[in-house]
């Protein structure tokens, strides 16, 4: 099964992609952690990228594409993936059933994971994360992961500036998405403003897990 996984930076999309890897076994590609890892290594595509990222504005489509096209052809996706982060505009939406034409695994779903940008606001101006073992979680867990002891911190994007901006890019770039896959008989509207189980629950059910 091959989903992509559509919604606001912030509405819960990683979420509901680890409960889906863990119960389903599909592989979860997010292609903000793949860029973040870019950008911590220093590669070429790390340092092109971090400009856009730290200022809350969509990395081109050509090096998302690239980016995708080598990570979707790797042994671990066999099985199927769950797509978070990408495509965001309709170009990426169109190299993505390219790619996918030519690997014979269509797509099977698209699922926005609907939140009001207000709610998104605060849980994002919140947000931690560990710079140990990645765990995401809110400024109430304090300075020190509760899972693993690390140091938690605030991501440079996740101040209210650059996520109202992030929020504005998405409304204009991903308006023409949603509208691409309504139009292909695969959008799956689910409202996320909720305890992240119950949106879980309805994901399985329109996928028919």
């Amino acid at each position: 099964m091959n989903i992509v996984l559509l919604g606001a930076p912030g509405a819960g999309k990683g979420t509901q992609a680890a409960m889906l890897v863990e119960e389903c076994g599909l592989c979860h590609i997010s292609t903000g952690d793949i860029l973040r890892q870019a950008v911590k290594n220093q590669t070429e595509l790390g340092i092109k990228a971090k400009g856009f990222m730290d200022a809350g504005e969509l990395v081109p489509d050509d090096l998302i594409i690239d980016l995708m096209k080598e990570r979707i052809q790797q042994p671990d996706t066999a099985k199927g993936v769950i797509l978070d982060g990408f495509p965001r505009t309709a170009t990426q939406a169109v190299a993505l059933d390219t790619m996918l034409a030519e690997l014979d695994r269509p797509l099977n779903a698209a699922v926005l994971v609907d939140v009001d940008f207000e709610v998104i606001v605060g849980r994002l101006c919140s947000r931690r994360m560990c710079k140990q073992c990645g765990y995401i979680g809110s400024v109430a867990d304090g300075p020190v992961c509760p899972k693993c002891g690390g140091e938690m911190y605030q991501r440079d994007d996740d101040n209210e500036t650059t996520v109202r901006n992030r929020l504005n890019v998405y409304e204009k770039s991903t308006s023409p998405l949603i509208d691409y896959y309504r139009g292909c008989n695969l959008l799956v509207k689910i409202d996320g403003d909720r305890d992240p189980r119950d949106v879980y629950t309805d994901i399985k059910e329109v996928l028919g897990l």
